[in-house]
């Protein structure tokens, strides 16, 4: 188990990272964080050892969440996400992550600058109707989202490319996102367990970073808390960009 300096002036900065993503800051944040981590152990160790922080953060955001959330959105995205969880785990050995992660990442960035388009471009100021629920698109995402997040640590965009048209409330949309990868995570930990990713030892060093989980976390609620929705959703998107280019430039190894 890493215990010298150098593995916790990364994994803290790692932890608060991805708990200011947990409680509603966004992902790219959370793909900030999991790079940080891995500069000072491997990729497969370092996800290994988030995923139990990550399902402790779940815990927290579900409480700060817990009045908030579209329930449709989840029950209609939720079944796909299983199906994508369980082809991840089927298929680990065979399909390249960096290639899940360049797909991935290139459809966020077009559909983030074609929001950014639409509300900054020669067309801004015209109103766009909330997208309605889509179940056929739902399930397709949530797949994607489900088998992105277990292979390569990218189930935030696929969600976002469905919920954000939805046009929630930023509570709500966030109460969503939080119990939709709550409950993502707590299905991960099965395959995670039986794949032989979750040891002893890498157990015994995430309980050495809970700690600063529950800070960051509340953290990133109370920004999300006190954000309006014209200031919310550009941040939100402007985030999602973020972490697509994130996801693209790991795939390509650069």
């Amino acid at each position: 188990m890493p215990q010298d300096l150098l593995f916790y002036y990364a994994a803290v900065p790692a932890v608060l990272l991805v708990g200011l993503a947990k409680g509603g800051m966004g992902d790219a944040l959370s793909l900030i964080g999991l790079p940080f981590l891995a500069l000072v152990v491997s990729p497969v160790e370092a996800a290994a050892i988030l995923l139990p922080i990550l399902v402790f953060m779940d815990m927290i955001s579900l409480v700060i969440w817990r009045k908030h959330g579209d329930w449709t959105t989840l029950k209609i995205m939720l079944p796909g996400a299983f199906t994508g969880i369980a082809l991840g785990w089927a298929t680990s050995a065979l399909v390249p992550g960096n290639l899940l992660r360049i797909v991935i990442g290139a459809v966020t960035v077009l559909f983030c600058l074609r929001y950014f388009w639409s509300t900054f471009g020669p067309g801004a100021g015209k109103v766009i109707p909330p997208r309605s629920q889509r179940p056929v698109a739902a399930n397709l995402w949530g797949t994607f989202s489900g088998y992105g997040s277990f292979v390569a640590h990218a189930g935030g965009a696929p969600f976002q490319i469905y919920a954000l048209p939805l046009k929630l409330q930023p509570r709500e949309y966030t109460g969503t996102s939080v119990r939709f990868f709550a409950i993502l995570n707590a299905v991960k930990l099965i395959p995670y367990f039986a794949l032989g990713q979750l040891g002893t030892q890498n157990l015994a060093t995430s309980a050495t970073l809970l700690p600063f989980a529950p800070l960051a976390t509340i953290a990133g609620a109370w920004c999300v808390r006190r954000m309006r929705p014209q200031i919310f959703y550009p941040f939100i998107y402007t985030m999602a960009l973020i972490a697509a280019f994130l996801i693209v430039r790991e795939g390509l190894g650069w």
